[in-house]
C-alpha cells in the first residue's frame, strides 16, 4: 500500500472514559493510554490521516441512544471533550462527531476516507465490545481493510472484549500486536 493509504481512527478517546469520576471511566482504560499515544505519534510522524471519532450528543434534545444508556457526552460538557494529549493537531487530523457506537454510522467518515484514497484503517480506543466492534464492522462494510491493535483497545467487560476481537479477526479484519500496527503507520 502506498504511503497515504492507511489512516488511524481513534475512537472515543475522551474524558468520559479516561478521567476518574467520569460517567464511562473504568480502571482498565488507563492501560490503553500509552499504546494510543504511540499510535498517534507514529501516525503524526509519518504524516498519516488521523481521525478522532468522538461521541457527541445535542443538549436539550432526545436521542434514541437514551433507550439503552444514560444521558452523556453532550456538546460542551467535560465528559465529551478529547482526553488531554490527544487533541487534533495540524492539517492531517480531523474530528468526527458520532451519535452511535460506530464511527461510520450516519457520519461522513467513509466518504471522507474514500476521497483521501484510504484503503486501510487502524482502529484503536474504547470499548472493544461496543464502539470498536461496531466501527470495525461498518469499516468493513464500507470497503476498508480493518486492523485493530490488541494492546490499544479494551473494555470493562474483558470476556466480551476477547469475544469481539475473535469476531473481528475471524469475520472482519486483523487483530495485530501493537508493533505491527506501528509498522503499518511508519
Amino acid at each position: 500500500m502506498s504511503e497515504r493509504e492507511t489512516a488511524l481512527v481513534l475512537v472515543d478517546v475522551t474524558n468520559s472514559f479516561f478521567l476518574e469520576g467520569m460517567p464511562n471511566n473504568y480502571p482498565a482504560a488507563a492501560e490503553v493510554v500509552e499504546p494510543l499515544r504511540r499510535l498517534l505519534a507514529a501516525a503524526r510522524g509519518a504524516g498519516r490521516i488521523v481521525v478522532h471519532a468522538v461521541e457527541r450528543h445535542y443538549p436539550g434534545f432526545e436521542d434514541y441512544e437514551w433507550r439503552k444508556l444514560p444521558r452523556h457526552h453532550f456538546l460542551g460538557d467535560l465528559d465529551q471533550r478529547i482526553f488531554a494529549g490527544f487533541e487534533p493537531q495540524g492539517a492531517r487530523e480531523v474530528l468526527i462527531g458520532k451519535r452511535r457506537y460506530s464511527a461510520f454510522f450516519a457520519t461522513d467518515l467513509a466518504l471522507f476516507l474514500h476521497e483521501q484514497n484510504v484503503r486501510r484503517v487502524i482502529l484503536a480506543g474504547v470499548k472493544t465490545n461496543v464502539c470498536i466492534r461496531a466501527s470495525a464492522q461498518d469499516a468493513f462494510a464500507n470497503g476498508f481493510d480493518v486492523v485493530v491493535p490488541r494492546e490499544a483497545t479494551n473494555s470493562n467487560r474483558p470476556h466480551l472484549a476477547e469475544a469481539s476481537l475473535e469476531d473481528i479477526e475471524r469475520y472482519i479484519g486483523a487483530v495485530v500486536p501493537l508493533d505491527s500496527a506501528l509498522e503499518m503507520l511508519a
